[in-house]
């Protein structure tokens, strides 16, 4: 028996959510279906992603269809998986994003898809979508495709015509791990995607001869997405695949989504899901690494196992294994030094640097510019300030470490 609609959109927004390229906003669940009460948190598919100026934006996060002839050992999807299957026709995908987005449900649609009879017939359904998106029924939101690799380069660059970003996912962080748990993908061909992808995007950001614009091609870049605590890989190996992803091939966003147990999982795979913390440590990392001028070798270096430390910030690790940098004299030191401090972000080195032009700081002067004077005062100097030997004691790492927590039994 055929499933209805929404049987489906149901189905097909559940196995999205594995995909940590569009993030939850982290609110507490509230529905109304049960209560009686009006509006939900959580509908079907629609999800929560932030753009660069800290906009909310509200997608359809669906698969075209989570069918898959491939047989990934971290998916839920795989071929040999027992899930309840289901599948869209992309005029069903073109209708849903248009009644949604009517509704004031969403401002976009996040699509990606199991691959069914081959690379190719899967991308062009996608292409379709789109393109029926813009062409026929003038859709104007935002368009986020999760393409297929080793589909044809000519599909991949028909997709940047119509979606706003292309997300080319990598999976694992090591060509081995990616051959032993995802033997039917081929790291190089990853790549070449990739590398293609950039080459046109760069391309299109040159002004023609003949109206000096822009052609308009994937104008919000391209990511991908690498799964921790899959395949033993430590943060160390993560981050270097990270850096060699963004200087290679220009990358918007690299994102990390921790590995969750499945049902029927592979032997060789985890039992236990990483914690959570970890994953939001590599997001702190790759910050560190994009903005504030750190290389992998010094994020990584705090800790002899190569992973990022749990109870503790990648900044502020890295400030406590080198003391010997501080204390910063905020009135006179480089900006490439103040990013380096805890509790400094860009924005407040921005501040700092404008406003001690025309007069000294003091301390009290940071924290009328935000800035948490507990966890700064140790690694600084401002008139009117000095931390004498705070940075010496042997305590100082307990200062900002959480507190223990009593476990119970139940």
């Amino acid at each position: 028996m055929k499933k209805s609609l929404k049987e489906r959109l149901a189905i097909l927004s559940d196995a999205a959510k594995y995909d940590a390229s569009c993030a939850s906003s982290g609110t507490t669940r509230r529905d109304s279906t049960s209560s009686g009460g009006l509006g939900s948190t959580e509908g079907s598919g629609i999800c929560h992603a932030y753009a660069p100026d800290g906009r909310c934006i509200s997608l359809l996060k669906i698969l075209l269809t989570n069918f898959c002839i491939y047989d990934c050992a971290y998916c839920i999807n795989r071929s040999s998986s027992n899930v309840e299957r289901a599948r869209f026709t992309p005029e069903e995908v073109v209708w849903l994003t248009m009644e949604f987005y009517r509704r004031n449900y969403i401002e976009g649609l996040f699509l990606s898809s199991g691959i069914i009879r081959s690379s190719d017939h899967t991308m062009e359904e996608m292409v379709k979508i789109a393109r029926d998106l813009r062409t026929v029924h003038n859709f104007r939101g935002y368009i986020h495709l999760k393409t297929i690799p080793e589909a044809s380069a000519a599909l991949i660059e028909e997709a940047g015509l119509y979606a706003d970003r292309l997300s080319i996912n990598i999976e694992l962080p090591t060509d081995k791990g990616i051959s032993q748990f995802a033997p039917e993908k081929k790291p190089e061909g990853i790549r070449r995607a990739m590398g293609d992808l950039r080459l046109k995007i760069e391309d299109a950001s040159e002004p023609t001869l003949k109206t000096k614009r822009r052609k308009k091609f994937v104008p919000a870049g391209q990511s991908t997405q690498m799964i921790v605590g899959a395949d033993g890989a430590n943060d160390a190996t993560i981050l270097g695949t990270s850096a060699r992803l963004y200087g290679s091939y220009g990358l918007k966003r690299v994102y990390y989504s921790a590995f969750s147990p499945i049902p029927d999982a592979s032997s060789k795979l985890p039992l236990i899901k990483p914690p959570l913390v970890r994953e939001h440590r590599l997001y702190q990392a790759d910050w560190l690494y994009r903005f504030y001028g750190f290389d992998i070798g010094e994020i990584t270096s705090a800790t002899v196992d190569g992973n990022l430390d749990l109870e503790l910030d990648p900044k502020l690790a890295w400030a406590l294994a080198h003391r010997d940098r501080f204390p910063v004299d905020v009135n006179k030191a480089a900006k490439e030094m103040l990013l380096r401090v805890p509790g400094f972000g860009t924005k407040t080195v921005r501040s700092i640097l404008s406003s001690r032009r025309f007069r000294r700081l003091r301390i009290e002067d940071l924290g009328r510019l935000g800035v948490s004077l507990r966890k700064v005062q140790p690694f600084i100097v401002a008139d009117g300030w000095t931390p004498h030997r705070m940075i010496d004691r042997s305590d100082l790492r307990q200062m900002f470490s959480p507190q223990p927590e009593q476990l119970t039994l139940f």
